[in-house]
């Protein structure tokens, strides 16, 4: 007999007479008086059942709960500790009303381990449901099978477990983390849920400053978010937290420099995300730079200035790469492939990154700045390993 047919057999009949007689109380005990008991079968729902007689068998506790024939079926009682206790067919038992048994048809007891304790169960199948209210597993923990040469096996709700293969099962309970990246830093939390400001503190980014904050999720385009605002870590393809430093004008910095003019859109964009930007001019050579570009974790930096040179037909012509200053190491040592671009601005050396689309050619009615800037984050998200 195959798992499911023998788990059939194990319950299908037991449901079939509780929920004709155990869950219609008037077709189980017809009488004014007596005790009620709680009684589950093999999925481990309680349901209330009244008896007449204060000092019941177990036995009897079988035919109440609707079990045929009632001498095939197995009877527990359920410890305050949550233990359970196997009961002779003919054991009297004291009841004053509330204690829990489980009763169904079975015609062996299995054991098996979770968290290293012991338990027995009537039968040889179980479901994850059964299994986790047996063992009082909470919602918030994830509930594995043991696997001496394989990966252990996730129990879900609904999985039929076979506890008659040789040995005792072992299961282990571990706390559900879900993960979120917060700008290149990834924590962890045990709610599916999470307010963006304790997202930053648990990064060690401090929330007090005037951050620009986007939530990421995958094919979806990014969405600026508050520090009040909850992101549910269970949604599929939530991606990341990205922080931008906003402009903050405090009447001592001088005005950045304009130079020359950008698109209209290049220039709305550097401005909704909060960058300071300035354009120059350096021995013929345009450049666009970002001061103080927010840099994915893994790098020896937390920023870096940003530069992008401008062609003069920009942008029938193509921007290529980016420049960097000070030039970007990675904290792991591994050295940068294809950063052997050199430039000078304002007495400073940048360094370039040799980065192209392959196989997107530069479209000059679509690619521009902003383009750009989505190619340099993922060059920067590639070297720091996200």
């Amino acid at each position: 007999m195959n798992l499911l047919d023998m788990t059939i057999h194990v319950i299908a009949p037991i449901w079939g007479s509780m929920t004709r007689e155990a869950m219609n109380m008037d077709a189980v005990v017809n009488i004014r008086a007596g005790v009620v008991i709680m009684v589950a079968g093999a999925n481990l729902e309680f349901v209330p059942l009244k008896i007449s007689d204060g000092t019941p068998t177990a036995h009897q506790i079988a035919r109440a709960a609707g079990c045929k024939p009632p001498a095939d079926a197995v009877v527990m009682r359920v410890l305050d500790n949550g233990e359970m206790d196997l009961l002779r067919p003919d054991q009297e038992l004291e009841i004053a009303g509330g204690e829990r048994f489980v009763a169904f048809l079975a015609d062996h007891i299995s054991l098996l381990r979770v968290d290293g304790e012991r338990y027995e169960w009537p039968g040889g199948a179980i479901t994850g449901a059964a299994l986790r209210r047996l063992a009082g597993v909470p919602d918030n923990c994830v509930l594995y099978l043991q696997r001496v040469d394989r990966a252990d096996e996730e129990i879900q709700a609904t999985t039929l477990i076979d506890l008659d293969k040789p040995g005792i099962e072992g299961f282990i309970s571990v706390k559900r983390m879900w993960k979120l990246n917060v700008h290149g830093v990834v924590v962890e939390f045990t709610t599916a849920t999470v307010v963006v400001r304790d997202a930053l503190v648990k990064a060690r980014f401090d929330p007090s400053k005037p951050w620009q904050i986007f939530l990421k999720v995958v094919g979806e385009q990014k969405a600026e978010v508050t520090l009040d605002t909850v992101v549910d870590l269970s949604r599929p393809g939530i991606e990341k937290l990205r922080l931008m430093p906003r402009a903050v004008d405090n009447g001592e910095a001088p005005a950045p420099r304009r130079t020359f003019s950008l698109l209209e859109e290049d220039v709305a964009y550097l401005n909704r995300v909060g960058l300071v930007w300035e354009t120059v001019v350096e021995l013929e050579r345009r450049w666009l730079i970002v001061r103080n570009y927010p840099l994915p974790a893994g790098f020896t930096v937390a920023t870096s200035d940003i530069a992008l040179e401008i062609p003069p037909d920009y942008p029938q012509a193509q921007i290529y790469g980016f420049y960097a200053h000070p030039p970007l190491a990675l904290a792991n040592g591994r050295a940068i492939p294809n950063t052997q671009l050199t430039g000078t601005i304002n007495g400073k050396p940048f360094v370039g990154w040799s980065r192209y689309r392959p196989g997107q050619p530069w479209d000059p009615d679509a690619d521009n700045v902003i383009t750009q800037f989505a190619l340099i984050e993922a060059a920067l998200a590639k070297e720091a390993g996200e």
